[in-house]
């Protein structure tokens, strides 16, 4: 019997590049995004194309209310910050962090995985090229995942969950050599923190740390990013 993965599909790179991982490793992929008031919820579109392309078993979307969410600049109304320091990236948790959004949203992920027989979660944490979250860190995904194995039915039956991480020691430009690798076609994804819709036409602000990264990663990977940006 094929083997059922929870895969947290946001819409971004990262976990574009997971989905089409842990097909590659040979799981029934089951895809789970989230709408939480975010102000780029324009990646659920994206979310939606790389669920169709990448022909997952299944695809939910959770929602949940914004007002569980304050003083974030990606829920609330706080400016994202724009062309900040990319070496200091990791230094702060910057304001872009949503309060404990990891903790929820694998919390969600594995209500659906014991629901239909999955014990793998795959998530796109990186602790490499990320902006301080404390909920992308090595430590807090292992806790997570003792924690699953405690508070489950299926965990108490030593029917153990796994949170698959195979992002997390990967610089921006290494994953995305990877998804070239296993023909990814990026132009499907989306990572701007602060998108501008114009025209009907989307386009990443191109400032944003989440933009940044993405831009410094194709230029180290010297590949093309095929997506629009807000001319200068």
């Amino acid at each position: 019997m094929q083997k059922k993965a929870i895969i947290l599909l946001s819409g971004g790179l990262d976990s574009a590049t997971i989905l089409e991982i842990a097909k590659k490793d040979g799981y029934e992929c089951h895809a789970l995004s989230f709408s939480y008031g975010q102000k780029h919820e324009v990646e659920l579109e994206y979310a939606k194309k790389i669920a169709n392309t990448q022909n997952v078993a299944s695809h939910n979307i959770a929602k949940i209310d914004v007002k569980i969410f304050n003083n974030s600049s990606l829920t609330d109304n706080i400016a994202v910050p724009k062309n900040q320091d990319l070496e200091s990236a990791g230094q702060q948790i910057p304001n872009t962090y949503v309060p404990a959004r990891n903790n929820l949203f694998l919390s969600y992920a594995l209500s659906l995985a014991e629901s239909i027989g999955a014990y793998d979660i795959f998530i796109g944490v990186n602790a490499v090229d990320y902006s301080g979250y404390p909920d992308c860190r090595p430590e807090f995904i292992k806790a997570f995942e003792n924690t699953a194995n405690l508070a489950t039915k299926a965990g108490v039956e030593n029917n153990k969950f796994k949170i698959q991480t195979p992002l997390i020691f990967l610089s921006k430009k290494e994953i995305i050599e990877a998804g070239f690798k296993l023909g990814l076609d990026y132009s499907n994804t989306h990572s701007c923190y602060d998108p501008i819709v114009k025209d009907k036409e989307i386009y990443s602000c191109g400032e944003c740390d989440s933009c940044q990264l993405r831009l410094k990663g194709f230029s180290e990977a010297k590949k093309i990013d095929k997506i629009q940006y807000l001319p200068k």
